[in-house]
């Protein structure tokens, strides 16, 4: 997060230098897919609560996100000290994991929780993007630098003596979502999704079955089968 002033010289052309982590197999597949076949196939499979409130959209760049999450969890407190939640806040920096999505549960609602700066830093770390529970700020240099960033909100105020890291690789929720770390996560611009971990090849494995059901169902419609007697053909529309 940008925490001092800007230089008076930077614009918004200004381009990110990051590099991008290595994919493992799993995020590689799942990056192949998207959340409406996921969560078709999840919900199938008698899964519950895996879809993160609508609210939660792309602020930035309309890219989607895959990975494994490196999950951190924030607090209020007013009367924290400056240099203590500064502290705090480049502590989870320099702890946030190569190829992991960071998905923070700030338990706030006033201030940002990612800038210009932090972006810099992840993304330089090969994180591959963000999802909050809160706010985002430095939008236009977030979208300069195609930092995928899916938040409530955005807004200027920082959270300097006012927000404080309170843990990070824990369990946190947010909505009806219980996000535990190991799980799997992949956001696009229909939404996001949460695959838990003991389950996430098994879900992508389906979910990539599905999608060639699907293809076929296309190809048969564009060849001119009515739609009930592809559905009852293929059994999905």
């Amino acid at each position: 997060m940008a925490k001092g002033r800007k230089k008076p010289t930077k614009t918004p052309s200004k381009k990110s230098s990051g590099r991008s982590a290595p994919k493992d197999n799993l995020t590689a597949r799942l990056s192949r897919l998207y959340t409406g076949a996921l969560h078709d196939v999840m919900r199938g499979m008698g899964l519950r609560d895996f879809t993160l409130p609508s609210s939660i959209r792309s602020v930035t760049v309309q890219k989607k996100i895959a990975g494994p999450v490196f999950t951190v969890l924030g607090k209020v407190d007013g009367h924290a000290d400056p240099h203590q939640t500064l502290l705090s806040w480049t502590g989870f920096l320099s702890k946030a994991k190569p190829g992991h999505v960071v998905v923070i549960q700030p338990n706030d609602n006033e201030v940002a929780h990612m800038g210009e700066l932090s972006g810099e830093v992840l993304m330089k770390k090969g994180v591959p993007g963000c999802v909050i529970d809160g706010a985002s700020r430095d939008i236009s240099f977030l979208i300069d630098m195609k930092m995928p960033v899916y938040a409530r909100y955005t807004t200027p105020r920082d959270i300097v003596g006012y927000w404080l890291v309170a843990g990070m690789d824990v369990p946190i929720r947010i909505g009806p979502v219980t996000i535990n770390p190991g799980d799997y996560i992949l956001a696009d611009q229909d939404g996001v999704v949460v695959l838990p971990k003991a389950r996430a090849g098994e879900i992508v494995t389906a979910a990539e079955t599905a999608s060639k059901t699907e293809n076929k169902i296309r190809t048969a419609i564009l060849g001119g089968m009515d739609p009930q007697a592809a559905y009852l053909k293929y059994g999905k529309f």
